[in-house]
């Protein structure tokens, strides 16, 4: 229950400027590549902090990283409601990403460390929800809330849901009993010479990159004509995450019974389509697409996220390293592809923003293609 609330909490602050992207263009007289920036410096935070924070979790312990990693937070996304300046709120926006690189550097290790290994799917299950039901609810609280009293309102809101889930995390989080401590150790250039992972990394930075996008794109084209949402009303759209749950869900299983390979190359076609879909005008239509395009994305991030320490154990190189490099490459495509959706859609509106998103997840499934050429050790 801990995990789950420190999952929420985490995934709900680290999007949770998403929805107010128009607002805070208007609020601090910022173009929209601007104001994506709020997002794409948080998740640049998370993807270099986590290069360092499993490491350091060896050296201070996994409990007090994390209990440390959800309440700095939840305090710097308290600060980010009362931001003076644009520069402030982005200074802020990243202190909090490199905050938040605590948990999920370090929480699958603690768990296999601490849970009976019959218990273990199920913890580590409940976890993953906590980061999608906060990846989900931190777009709707945080729009739903800025409806009522503005952005700051909103960003207010989601700084309390996560100061009352940290505070869950400090009173039912068991400390540590099976942790040895240990010394950092750096990273092996291993994880950078084997080719499939090379490859998954690169499906894990473009595949979220045009992922962030779509969603970057679409608070700015629902905001205005003809669709005229409220943030609110647009960040209703985000309940379409459940079927990202479900895509990845059924991703694994089809990659249990066909095996890895096939299955990513689908799920890169499924986000196209879904790209595609969004082309169209009336506004169910725009939803069938993200939503198709969602399920197609959890589908390959899901597989890929689990292929990679699979490839990297058999390989004889660090799972935890080649895992952490994965994150890395997925948090950086956010950040940099994310934020350039902002400036598409000042240029070129939807179609640039489309156009983007289409080129990057074509480039992932390309590189699925490839993967399928590359000698199997075990997957």
């Amino acid at each position: 229950m801990a995990l789950f609330a420190a999952g929420l909490a985490t995934f709900a602050l680290l999007y949770s400027t998403q929805p107010l992207l128009p607002e805070l263009s208007d609020a601090f007289h910022v173009s929209p590549g601007q104001s994506a920036f709020s997002v794409s410096i948080a998740t640049l935070g998370l993807g270099l902090a986590l290069l360092v924070a499993g490491s350091a979790s060896e050296v201070i312990g996994r409990t007090n990283l994390m209990r440390w990693s959800v309440t700095a937070t939840s305090v710097f996304a308290l600060l980010v409601a009362f931001a003076p300046t644009w520069h402030a709120l982005l200074a802020l926006r990243g202190l909090q990403g490199i905050a938040m690189a605590g948990l999920p550097a370090v929480a699958m290790a603690y768990l296999r460390e601490e849970v009976h290994p019959e218990s273990h799917a199920r913890a580590s299950g409940l976890y993953i929800a906590g980061t999608a039901v906060g990846g989900m609810s931190g777009r709707l609280v945080a729009g739903g809330l800025a409806d009522l009293g503005g952005w700051r309102f909103g960003a207010g809101g989601i700084a309390a849901l996560g100061l009352l889930c940290a505070a869950v995390v400090w009173l039912l989080l068991p400390a540590s009993r099976n942790f040895r401590p240990g010394s950092a150790r750096p990273f092996s250039g291993r994880i950078l010479r084997d080719p499939a992972l090379l490859a998954l990394y690169g499906i894990g930075a473009t595949a979220v990159g045009g992922f962030v996008a779509i969603y970057n794109g679409a608070v700015f084209r629902l905001s205005g004509e003809p669709y005229l949402l409220s943030a609110g009303a647009s960040g209703l759209v985000f309940c379409v995450y459940l079927l990202g749950s479900a895509g990845s869900a059924t991703a694994g299983m089809m990659a249990d019974r066909f095996g890895r390979r096939p299955v990513v190359p689908i799920g890169c076609l499924i986000t196209l389509a879904g790209v595609a879909i969004t082309l169209s005008a009336p506004l169910p239509l725009v939803v069938v697409g993200l939503a198709v395009m969602t399920a197609g994305f959890f589908a390959v991030h899901g597989v890929a996220s689990g292929w990679v320490p699979a490839r990297a154990h058999a390989a004889g190189i660090g799972t935890g390293q080649a895992s952490s490099m994965y994150l890395f490459s997925f948090y950086l495509g956010s950040s940099v592809f994310g934020g350039l959706a902002g400036t598409a859609w000042s240029h070129a509106g939807w179609s640039g923003v489309a156009l983007e998103a289409g080129a990057l997840f074509a480039i992932a499934l390309v590189l699925s293609l490839v993967l399928k050429s590359v000698p199997r050790l075990d997957g």
